[in-house]
């Protein structure tokens, strides 16, 4: 298994066991939209205040960028689907920590922790590092079972930048195409098969 199934085989694993963050606040079912779009069924409180929240930014620029790399390293693109930034995960992440603001300081401190890392391993900031040196660091923190002491607060972000990226992607046109849901399909009626129509000496009917 490839970097990027095993991430994914752990994000999907945090879905399944209902651990990831909903695009919605608790004790709501619908799945809100970054992008501003006509929404049907949506009531005119929900809509004003999702205008209200994209109207301003929580992240940095520089934020963002880090934000973007580490989705692009949970989800990159393949032969089969786009990459995490591509279905626009960074700016659903963007929504989320302003819908549901007790992740804005787990989200902030932890890239603030990531970037303090690689300035101390490799003297440039975690955007700003090499690919190889971005991937040691987010092995060192992505598979909690193998960490090291002392990472522990590296763990808990990056399991909550995992699950917010694959509720982001998963919850897109590309997300579900990756995963080949073709959702409720009606079945097509093609007659009595042969073969009973034969058990019954009914095939000339």
């Amino acid at each position: 298994m490839n970097r990027r199934d095993s991430l994914k085989a752990i994000g999907l694993t945090a879905i399944s066991a209902g651990l990831v963050l909903e695009a919605c606040k608790p004790g709501k079912e619908k799945i809100v939209k970054v992008e501003e779009e006509a929404q049907p069924g949506r009531q005119d409180f929900e809509i004003a205040r999702d205008k209200k929240l994209n109207s301003y930014k929580f992240f940095n620029d520089h934020e963002m960028a880090t934000i973007t790399v580490l989705a692009d390293i949970i989800i990159p693109k393949d032969d089969k689907s786009g990459s995490a930034s591509e279905a626009k995960v960074p700016d659903f992440i963007e929504f989320i920590v302003k819908d549901m603001p007790e992740h804005q300081t787990p989200m902030r401190g932890g890239l603030k922790w990531l970037d303090l890392q690689c300035l101390n391993r490799f003297e440039k900031t975690f955007k700003d590092a090499s690919l190889n040196q971005q991937i040691e660091m987010v092995d060192d923190i992505a598979y909690p079972e193998k960490v090291k002491p002392g990472l522990a607060q590296g763990v808990a972000f990056f399991n909550l930048m995992r699950n917010l990226t694959a509720s982001g992607f998963y919850t897109t046109e590309i997300g579900v195409n990756d995963l080949g849901y073709i959702g409720n399909v009606p079945n097509r009626w093609e007659g009595v098969p042969a073969d009973v129509l034969k058990q019954y000496g009914m095939e000339g009917v």
